[in-house]
């Protein structure tokens, strides 16, 4: 079953997604940026956001960077119908106090919140705190089993556990989730214990921007895969868009990005170095010339309006639901996707599917 296609937007919480050194899009990662982009994508349509977790800049330390917790509770705040997806890597919070955090910013926003699970790639915000930098698998054992302590105190349940890392006795969080059975979790990664991780934990698998033969068959290799719960697992990609009304012109917009990205080189040498080489996101995003995070324009969305369309509904066919996009300059790109490319997605799928299939 192919769920409503749903559209969401990565939060700046880190400046720009493409190149920090363009002119039209100046480093901003303030709350009040942040603030004003996710109202505005709410009010354009968009259905959800996702703010990345880090507590120090993974791009160049002396940046700014947004703590995504709190303004996760403040955007739960100001908004009334976007979901908001924050990020958090679990060897920065004990179990039972994130979900404590997860469940109240659940209720603020009366039912709309998320986690995105997401083991860690960046070594020094946890070595330099102290924390250390387990190796790749181990920082999957860790978090199969904190997301395990977190899920069942976001359902309610009065918590006994004695695993590996963690010792629970007897706890219990009120008030329980007002709204559903628990928030959603998402999971990011695409290695083969991060996919482990998704099928048996997670709700939302999220994939890294990359052509849709390559989606395709990460879809299917991890919805084969048995699950504790029985709901299906869902699949959301990341991507960045270059749009415009025709292929050339979205192709040059994409080059002038490509050029103000060679000048980020020396930003892009410290963060190989501080990568651990096993993350496959990295080993993905080194195939090819691609602006963006996560992947960025190595989904393929690059072209003209009509081509973007085709290429959306081709990706939800194969599973996605959810497209978490980024864009560059953010607000223009943001409202001209909204204008120009969500109404013909609608349209096509109005046109195969008569009955209609709204974002949901």
């Amino acid at each position: 079953m192919t769920h409503p296609l749903r559209f969401g937007i990565w939060a700046s919480v880190h400046g720009p997604r493409a190149a920090h050194q363009d002119p039209e899009e100046p480093y901003d990662a303030s709350w009040e940026r942040n603030r004003d982009l996710v109202l505005a994508a709410e009010a354009l349509g968009f259905d959800s956001t996702l703010i990345a977790q880090h507590t120090i800049n993974p791009h160049q330390e002396d940046l700014d960077q947004l703590e995504a917790w709190s303004a996760a509770a403040a955007l739960a705040a100001l908004t009334s119908r976007i979901e908001i997806i924050t990020a958090i890597k679990p060897y920065l919070f004990h179990p039972v106090v994130l979900a404590k955090m997860a469940l109240g910013i659940e209720n603020i926003s009366r039912g709309r919140f998320a986690i995105n699970l997401v083991n860690a790639w960046n070594r020094p915000e946890l070595e330099r705190a102290g924390i250390g930098f387990a190796e790749h698998d181990e920082r999957y054992a860790y978090g199969r089993e904190w997301i395990s302590v977190v899920s069942r105190l976001l359902q309610g349940e009065r918590l006994t556990h004695k695993g590996r890392y963690f010792d629970v006795q007897d706890y219990a969080l009120r008030p329980k989730d007002l709204y559903r059975a628990r928030p959603r979790i998402y999971v990011g990664g695409e290695s083969e214990p991060a996919r482990a991780l998704v099928a048996d934990r997670g709700d939302v698998w999220f994939i890294n921007g990359q052509p849709i033969a390559d989606v395709a068959a990460l879809i299917n290799d991890v919805a084969s895969r048995p699950r504790s719960g029985a709901a299906p697992l869902r699949f959301g990609l990341s991507a960045f868009v270059v749009a415009r009304p025709t292929a050339a012109e979205a192709d040059h917009a994409h080059l002038r990005l490509l050029r103000l990205a060679e000048k980020d080189a020396p930003m892009k040498v410290i963060q190989k170095q501080n990568t651990d080489p096993k993350v496959v996101m990295m080993q993905t995003m080194q195939k090819g010339a691609r602006v963006g995070s996560n992947g960025g324009t190595a989904a393929g969305l690059v072209g003209s309006y009509d081509e973007m369309a085709d290429r959306i509904v081709d990706f939800h066919r194969t599973g996605i639901e959810l497209f978490m996009l980024q864009f560059q300059p953010f607000d223009a790109e943001m409202r001209r996707f909204a204008d120009e490319i969500i109404p013909r997605v609608r349209q096509r799928q109005a046109v195969r599917h008569p009955a209609g299939l709204r974002a949901g």
